[in-house]
């Protein structure tokens, strides 16, 4: 295989003048570039991304930085990166923080030293110093679904209050007289968004107490836990929004455990649309997030950033839809 040592020797040029070439930076003059070319061709060099990046500092290459690949949504969402990312000439690499901070910041570093052309962070745990530094690199990155608090940067995601109350609403509108809520994390902006779109739907109710809002954490054993304290707690509830569908599926999983009937005895709705919810039986009803959407969405902003369009910094909003199914259809 062809080296730039190879060209350069027959091209009768220094190094830096191939690579001047190549990377069309600095001023080579026509009848030497020509010969460059014409050497390149006869030795069928390919260039190498990772050598122009030791060179121009940019690999085309993007990260996706995740915080939970268990959970179904994210594989989703990293098809959407991926597939527009490979579309536009890129590669794209995973990294799983499991939600820790230090595991961020650490493939922030790593990522540094690889020359990453750009990275998306699917994540909560950006926080002002973080946008800086990344700013202070030079590294472009955008955020997704789970957006750091009022920071400087462009963010993806969908209607979560709207998309609360969409849910709440259809549950009443099937006649759910005494709604719960599982949530998650609130320090992970679209949970708490939908716990104040529950709650904005149902303060106003006589038989509403916060009593009826248990924490779930966004995983299945935790919407388990949950709905095991909501029938301790409240025996008459008989519709519950979950905020996710992962925990959705734990509830749905309890419920059934304890000889509940879903939906006649309770309603059950989560929020996110992945494909679990038609894996069970009853299927689950879910406010259906635009994943696929919200993905491609992310990588054609960062890579516009990366080749120099000018890209706002402010929150990008996509609309959700009610998917109703046979675990609200009483």
């Amino acid at each position: 295989m062809a080296t730039i040592r190879d060209v350069a020797a027959l091209a009768g040029v220094s190094i830096s003048t191939v690579s001047r070439v190549l990377n069309k930076s600095g001023y080579v003059n026509a009848e030497t570039e020509k010969e460059v070319l014409k050497a390149i061709q006869t030795l069928k060099y390919e260039p190498s991304d990772v050598a122009r990046g030791l060179t121009n500092k940019k690999t085309k290459t993007i990260a996706l930085i995740l915080p939970d690949i268990v959970n179904p949504f994210f594989p989703a969402l990293s098809r959407a990166v991926e597939d527009v990312a490979r579309t536009l000439g890129y590669t794209v690499i995973f990294g799983n923080s499991d939600g820790q901070a230090n595991k961020e910041k650490a493939y922030i570093n790593i990522l540094k030293q690889k020359y990453i052309s750009g990275i998306i962070f699917a994540s909560h745990n950006l926080n002002r110093d973080d946008v800086e530094y990344l700013q202070k690199i030079d590294i472009p990155f955008v955020v997704l679904d789970r957006a750091p608090s009022r920071e400087n940067c462009t963010v993806i995601r969908s209607k979560n209050f709207e998309g609360a109350k969409i849910a709440v609403q259809h549950l009443l509108d099937i006649g759910c007289k005494k709604i719960a809520h599982i949530y998650g994390p609130q320090e992970i902006n679209t949970a708490k968004d939908r716990l104040m779109g529950y709650e904005e739907s149902v303060k106003n109710s006589n038989w509403y107490s916060p009593t009826l809002m248990v924490p779930g954490n966004f995983k299945l054993d935790g919407g388990m836990n949950a709905a095991r304290v909501l029938m301790e707690r409240h025996p008459d509830v008989d519709g519950i929004f979950v905020g996710n569908d992962l925990m959705a599926v734990g509830a749905l999983k309890t419920l059934l455990r304890l000889g509940i009937n879903v939906p006649k005895q309770i309603a059950i709705c989560g929020f996110d649309g992945i494909n679990l919810t038609e894996a069970v039986e009853p299927e689950l009803t879910t406010i259906a997030q635009p994943i696929y959407e919200m993905g491609a969405l992310a990588a054609e902003l960062l890579i516009m950033k990366i080749e120099g369009s000018r890209v706002e910094n402010r929150i990008y909003e996509l609309e959700v839809k009610l998917v109703q199914r046979d675990s609200t259809r009483k």
